[in-house]
Formats: C-alpha cells, sequence, structure tokens
C-alpha cells in the first residue's frame, strides 16, 4: 500500500510538458491551439471535456526548453497576476497553474510549473521561490514569507507586485538614457569605418591623377584610411579584447564595480539621473519592506542590495549598522552625505509620525517621476548634441575628400 501511495504521489507532481493539437469544436470549426498536460491521454480528456474533438497532437518538447531567458519585466508580470487571482479567492495552487498555462513564453511556463510542483510537494510558497534564486532575489523571497507568516499573502504580493513594477519601470528609464547615446556613438563609428575602408580608397585612386600636392588635411584623411585597412584586424583584435578585460574584471571584482558606480554618479547629465534613480529604489524598497512589518533593521539589509549602486549599498549597510545601536534612521542618512536633504526631512517625520512606510514612498514616487523628466529632458539636450558629432565626423571626411577637387577648380 505504501508503494501505491508514493506512486500516487509522484503522478500527482508529474510535470506537465507541453502540446499543439488541432481538432474540431461543437459547431464544427476547426480549431487548434497549445496546451499543458501531464500526457497525451490527459490532454486528450481535457480537450473532450471542453466540448473538443482532437484529431492531431503533436508534442513540443524541444519548444518547451527554449524560449528566451526570464526576464525581470516576466516576474513583474507574474507577481501581478498572482496578486490578483490570489486576492479573488482563487486557491494559490490553482493560481499557478492558471498562470503557468496560459504564459505564451516558455522559460517562464517552466520557471512557475517548477514551483507550483514544489507547493504540491508539501512545501511553502517562500522555499519554493528560494530554489529559484536566479529569478526571485532575497528580497522577494522575505517578503513572500512575511506574508505568510502574517496570514496576509495577498496583500503583500500585491505590494510586491507594485514594487516590482517600479522599479523595472525606473530600471527602463535609466538603460534608456544610457543607451541612446551609446547607440548613436556606434553608429558614428561605423559610419566612419565604412568612409574610411570603402570610399576614401577610391577617391585616393581619383587623386594620384591629378599629379599636384593634396592638402595636408586631405593627406592625413588618407594615412588614417591606410592604417585602418592596413591594421584594422589587429584593432579589432585588440578592441574585443579590452572589451572582454572589462566585462571579466567587472563581474569578478567588486572594487572596480564600486570604482564605476562612484565615477558614473559624478558623470555630467548622467550622473544626476543615476543618483535619483538609486533614491528612488531605496525608498520604494524601505517602504514595501516597512509595509510588509519587516525589522528596519532587516529591511535595510535587503535595501542596500536593491539601491543598484555600490555607493549607495555600503551606504546603506553602514546605516544599518547605525541603527542596530540605536542611531534614528534620519540621522544615519545625514551621516552618509548621499541623500538630498527633502528625503531626509520626509524621512525624519515619517518616523516622528510612526508612517515611514507611506512617507517613504512618497520619496519614491517624487523621485521616480524625476527621474522620467531627467531622462525625457536629457533626450532632447542630446539630440543636437549628437546629430551635430555625426555631422563634425562625416561632413570632416567628405570635406578632406573634395578640398582637392576644390583646389584643382580654382587652379583651372
Amino acid at each position: 500500500m505504501a508503494n501505491v501511495s508514493a506512486t500516487a504521489n509522484v503522478r500527482t507532481i508529474k510535470r506537465d510538458i507541453p502540446f499543439a493539437w488541432e481538432g474540431m469544436d461543437k459547431r464544427g470549426n476547426r480549431v487548434k491551439g497549445k496546451s499543458l498536460a501531464p500526457d497525451e491521454a490527459a490532454l486528450r480528456g481535457e480537450l473532450r471535456r471542453q466540448g473538443i474533438a482532437p484529431s492531431k497532437i503533436k508534442k513540443q518538447s524541444q519548444a518547451f526548453k527554449s524560449g528566451g531567458k526570464v526576464k525581470p519585466e516576466d516576474i513583474a508580470v507574474f507577481s501581478r497576476q498572482l496578486a490578483t487571482m490570489l486576492a479573488s479567492g482563487i486557491p494559490l495552487v490553482q493560481a499557478f497553474e492558471i498562470v503557468g498555462n496560459g504564459h505564451e513564453k516558455p522559460s517562464v511556463q517552466k520557471l512557475i510549473l517548477d514551483v507550483k510542483m514544489d507547493i504540491e510537494g508539501g512545501t511553502s510558497l517562500h522555499e519554493a521561490l528560494a530554489k529559484q534564486p536566479l529569478y526571485f532575489d532575497d528580497l522577494y523571497v522575505n517578503l513572500v514569507e512575511a506574508g505568510e507568516q502574517a496570514g496576509a499573502l495577498e496583500n503583500l504580493l500585491d505590494k510586491i507586485a507594485t514594487y516590482k513594477e517600479k522599479t523595472e519601470a525606473i530600471k527602463k528609464k535609466v538603460k534608456k538614457a544610457l543607451f541612446y547615446p551609446a547607440a548613436v556613438l556606434v553608429v558614428a563609428v561605423v559610419v566612419t569605418l565604412i568612409l574610411l575602408i570603402f570610399v576614401i580608397p577610391q577617391f585616393e585612386s581619383l587623386f594620384k591623377g591629378f599629379g599636384a600636392e593634396l592638402p595636408a588635411f586631405t593627406q592625413m584623411v588618407i594615412n588614417l584610411s591606410k592604417f585602418v585597412q592596413s591594421n584594422g584586424i589587429y584593432l579589432a583584435v585588440v578592441f574585443g579584447g579590452a572589451v572582454y578585460a572589462f566585462m571579466y574584471f567587472k563581474k569578478r571584482s567588486r572594487k572596480m564595480r564600486e570604482a564605476l558606480d562612484r565615477i558614473s554618479l559624478k558623470l555630467p547629465i548622467i550622473g544626476p539621473i543615476l543618483v535619483k534613480s538609486a533614491i528612488a529604489r531605496y525608498a520604494r524598497t524601505l517602504s514595501t519592506m516597512f509595509a510588509a512589518g519587516v525589522p528596519l533593521v532587516e529591511a535595510l539589509e535587503s535595501v542596500a542590495g536593491a539601491t543598484g549602486n555600490i555607493v549607495y549599498e555600503n551606504a546603506v549597510m553602514k546605516m544599518r549598522d547605525e541603527v542596530a545601536t540605536g542611531q534614528r534612521l534620519q540621522r544615519a542618512m545625514e551621516n552618509t552625505q548621499l541623500f538630498p536633504n527633502m528625503v531626509i526631512q520626509m524621512v525624519a517625520v515619517g518616523e516622528e509620525a510612526g508612517a515611514l512606510d507611506q512617507m517613504s514612498a512618497k520619496v519614491a514616487e517624487f523621485y521616480e517621476a524625476e527621474v522620467d523628466n531627467a531622462v525625457d529632458s536629457m533626450s532632447s539636450l542630446l539630440e543636437p548634441l549628437i546629430m551635430a558629432i555625426l555631422g563634425v565626423l562625416v561632413g570632416g571626411l567628405v570635406i578632406a575628400m573634395y578640398l582637392p577637387i576644390f583646389k584643382l577648380g580654382a587652379v583651372v
């Protein structure tokens, strides 16, 4: 009997696999779709219960294994869907099944259904999520655990969903601020290389027939073109090696990341955006943790890792140590000299009124709007500047090539 029971349990938590199917509905219309089921027989039974007579069922295991990486935005959407379903009274396992089966991204389906299997096996939600550290960080797991212990999981999941949505939105804004100038710079370099390698050599062969001395600027551009053509492979290898070495040491050296983060905060235009982003994420995470009933000292440890900048992370960890010895949060923030006076004053009011979570949320909303406005302003400011740089690069090469022609025309 024990063996039979064990076998039954294994079948209960058997992993669903994807199938593509075709069939006829009750009206005689041809329908097709994709579904997850433990096996083909189970899928046939489910389709018949829905009034569909399946004519073709095909397993899609390879498609399920692919499907791209699970992105933070996917976790934010999953959090919102799960929070909404639990708030509607849908049981936890059923909510996971609905969200997992309905997701169009195979990698996310696999993640959600793996967590569902752990829950069906008797594991608590926060323990099941902790088994997926690549997608659910300590902050997420701690908040879920706090919700489970307080018996208010749906409320905490709603706060987590809001937190993830806000933080991902601000990350996108910062990426947009960094991506636009980088993309235009890459385009400028590519256009310049194309002109140097393919266009300028054509003009050089034309100028040889003139039999006259070329202007210094034109000769300099031709020499640069020859250098790029003869040493292009070596330059590409050196550049590629430098980029690889930079990324390699950046991932493995905390001191290097800290130095880069410190420099990035002082950059013109982009620096203030990164500062506002770090403050917004600090305030948003603090508000979410405190609203969940997590003690301040414990909350600050999670807040430190959520700031997205090592300079602020180190500062928040120092704040945690000071608060642990009895220092007020307001005073600890002042000692870091990284937070604007407005933020410190709002936190002080929150501490006095016993509404730290609400005041932190207000700070987060203010700085999220500030980041939004700053990115839009930067885009409008950089656009003419970048176009001017492109014009100087490309225009300079064109002028260099036409100078001998103008000179020849003046002689004639």
